[in-house]
């Protein structure tokens, strides 16, 4: 069962508005619901579909408690590898979602579904594009990237992240993967230079694989063009043939283009970020639904320790407090921390990248889970980054520094 849109003139009081029904939005609108919040959430078409793929480190999906997620939801579960120069074992499972039953889970009908669009927000009201006003204790800004709710969205070009893939069977994927979860395959077979990329290959369920090749971060994002043409030449080095690869197939492809550093939201008064507009999108991997889980639930617990609710709130008190359960006491540092390794990624001379992974894939478990996962360990990550810089060549050290001091560069070249 899927979400049943609002009709006009349903916009009556609530305690939590959330504008956005993607996974972000619809964690923190069931996790609220969950807890005896009155909740609306406010998208232009919540019937609309979820279809990308998503993962996360299989110890960060909640299994228990009042948020937890069903097990139908984890579509294939594997030990990780990441290929640079070297292949290196993950100690951590990676989790891949079945994106319909996640889809299905974060749904609850107790949320009341408006279809429409949030365009200003503040002081506990809420305005939707057709005119139709809400008031609301809280609103939370779920608009992604574009940050529709921010009183000060950031410009200029970001850094993204573009994929394009293809799902295959178990047995052709095997061919190109001997069988394992690539979470990163560095290699250049296909034999294309500039800028670097690499596979990544999971399993779907079902006996389904899918092959992507993965532009990591550029400013702009690497052409999805380029990438098919990559991925084509790639999977044909590995000995496939040119009808085993479905690029032709919109069925059986996938096209990823996203921002990995978006810049910090400016709330109204009474408004607060989730997910991609928080942003809290892993800017060293561009992961984001394990923590915009964990974030819906310290959400909806502040939100029940309020003094005055049920009335949460009545918009007066700001969000000061719900911008701390979400971001939490050290996220800043964290996400500062990783922001500035992913410019020193945008940095590096492209045949340089598999020597830099090399390094960090060597890194012990605990640092070098923290720098991945959805955690906001300070120590665990600024550890990870010495533990690489003292490994790296006095070449590669360089351009960390330069990369560390002189912050986002220009532009990259093909």
């Amino acid at each position: 069962m899927g979400p049943r849109a609002g009709h006009r003139g349903e916009l009556s009081p609530a305690d939590l508005l959330v504008a956005g029904g993607g996974p972000a939005g619809w964690s923190a609108a069931r996790a609220c619901a969950r807890r005896g919040l009155d909740v609306v959430l406010v998208d232009p078409r919540p019937d609309r579909t979820w279809r990308h793929t998503y993962g996360a480190w299989a110890h960060e999906l909640p299994r228990s408690g009042p948020d937890a997620l069903p097990p139908e939801v984890v579509a294939a579960q594997d030990v990780g590898w990441a290929i640079a120069t070297r292949t290196h074992r993950l100690d951590d499972e990676y989790a891949v979602l079945d994106t319909p039953a996640l889809q299905r889970a974060l749904y609850d009908d107790g949320v009341r579904v408006v279809r429409g669009r949030v365009v200003t927000a503040g002081a506990g009201r809420a305005v939707l594009a057709d005119g139709r006003e809400c008031r609301a204790g809280l609103v939370a800004d779920a608009t992604g990237a574009p940050q529709a709710l921010s009183a000060h969205r950031g410009r200029g070009r970001r850094a993204e992240q573009t994929a394009v893939g293809v799902v295959v069977d178990e047995a052709t994927a095997a061919r190109v993967t001997g069988g394992r979860l690539l979470f990163m395959d560095w290699r250049p077979l296909h034999g294309v230079p500039g800028w670097p990329t690499f596979l990544y290959a999971v399993p779907l369920g079902g006996g389904r694989v899918l092959l992507e090749e993965t532009s990591l971060a550029r400013r702009p994002g690497l052409p999805l063009p380029d990438l098919s043409e990559r991925l084509r030449r790639r999977l044909l080095a590995a000995g496939l043939r040119g009808a085993e690869i479905p690029l032709d197939d919109p069925a059986r492809v996938e096209h990823v283009r996203f921002p990995v550093d978006t810049p910090d939201h400016r709330p109204p008064d009474g408004v607060v970020a989730l997910g991609a507009a928080a942003p809290l999108v892993h800017p060293a991997t561009g992961f984001s639904v394990a923590r915009s889980l964990r974030v819906a639930t310290r959400l909806a617990d502040a939100c029940v320790a309020r003094s005055d609710h049920p009335a949460v709130i009545d918009g007066s008190g700001g969000a000061a407090w719900a911008r701390r359960a979400v971001r939490g006491g050290s996220a800043g540092i964290v996400h500062a921390m990783r922001g500035r390794g992913l410019d020193v990624l945008l940095r590096l001379p492209p045949g340089e990248v598999p020597e830099f992974f090399d390094r960090f894939f060597s890194l012990p478990t605990a640092p070098r889970r923290a720098y991945l996962g959805a955690d906001d360990d300070v120590a665990e990550s600024l550890r990870a980054m010495v533990w690489v810089f003292a490994r790296l060549t006095p070449r590669l050290r360089g351009h960390l520094i330069i990369g560390s001091l002189a912050g986002p560069g220009p532009a990259q070249r093909p």
